[in-house]
């Protein structure tokens, strides 16, 4: 881990052709047309207050699908972040959720380590879309992306999203125990009005989950809509943590890696073998890649020192190797 972003608009036109012989008529229409535009320029307090209410209203970023002849029609962003509903947490005994349930363990200092490594990146160059990804299924990329993200969103008054990009084997609304919601899936679908993204209450933290897997997740990805999803959801959040796919042998990771500002690569001994690791890394943006995480790592003896120079109520809790 050493190498560790309507302005209300009228347009009125009146055009009027009146040949006028006399001086005094020209005299009334010229006295007339200057009443005219003083009154314009301050409408009338009802006017006023209705045109007020319509900019209040308006969302800030208010994006929509328009076809040729003008007519808008379904909006992309129907609804600002401040309506997202609110989701209850109830994260299960094998989430692994260290950041969550075991604050002062090994895990969760190495997550708060990496949280301020990002931050001081960021000091240097555009970091705020990341990528957690690893080169094969079971090297843990899910759980770090999830450790990370709530990590990231104990700083306030900054605002994290927690974003589900693996489409196929979608794990994140179990991981919080959130039950059967919504999620990136419906919306690339077209099936749901909102946004389906949810604001959990007591971890700080907005999350976007796949939903149910389709038949067609690369599809659906090419779509032509994440750009404008992620354009979107850079203005409204801080931190954006991506769980992507994993880099072999699927294309989906090549899609997120595109929109992201830095990659994390996550290994862990004993799945990840070093060929495999290479080509993966081959296949990921040079430019972009910020380093490498160690998942389950061995190492019992820096762990034991830890429990020693940690606080008295982490001394007698059993050693969590998920990092």
């Amino acid at each position: 881990m050493s190498h560790i972003f309507d302005a209300l608009q009228r347009s009125e036109s009146e055009r009027t052709g009146t040949e006028v012989s006399s001086f005094s008529l020209a005299t009334e229409l010229l006295q007339a047309a200057e009443e005219k535009i003083r009154t314009a320029s301050t409408p009338a307090p009802a006017v006023a207050n209705e045109v007020d209410r319509v900019i209040s209203d308006r969302p800030a970023s208010d994006h929509s699908i328009s076809d040729h002849s003008g007519a808008d029609q379904k909006p992309l962003f129907p609804v600002d972040l401040e309506h997202c509903p609110r989701l209850s947490v109830a994260v299960p005994t094998d989430s692994r959720l260290v950041s969550i349930d075991k604050e002062e363990s090994l895990g969760a200092e190495k997550f708060r380590f990496l949280a301020v490594r990002l931050r001081q990146l960021r000091q240097s160059k555009p970091l705020k879309k990341v990528l957690i990804t690893s080169t094969i299924p079971q090297e843990g990329k899910s759980t770090v992306a999830a450790n990370l993200a709530c990590t990231l969103a104990r700083r306030k008054p900054q605002k994290t999203l927690l974003l589900e990009g693996d489409l196929r084997r979608p794990t994140l609304a179990g991981r919080f125990g959130l039950g059967r919601v919504a999620g990136l899936s419906e919306w690339f679908r077209g099936e749901s009005t909102a946004m389906n993204i949810y604001r959990l209450e007591s971890l700080g933290l907005w999350v976007m989950p796949a939903g149910n897997a389709p038949e067609n997740p690369l599809e659906l990805m090419q779509s032509g809509k994440l750009p404008a999803l992620m354009e979107q959801l850079s203005a409204w959040f801080d931190w954006i943590v991506i769980d992507s796919p994993p880099v072999l042998p699927l294309g989906d990771t090549s899609i997120w890696a595109r929109q992201a500002d830095g990659i994390l690569m996550v290994t862990r001994p004993g799945i990840t073998e070093k060929q495999q690791l290479l080509k993966g890394l081959e296949a990921l943006e040079k430019s972009k890649l910020l380093g490498a995480l160690v998942n389950s790592s061995p190492n019992a003896a820096h762990s034991d020192y830890y429990q020693r120079y940690g606080p008295p109520a982490s001394r007698g809790e059993s050693r969590d190797s998920s990092k």
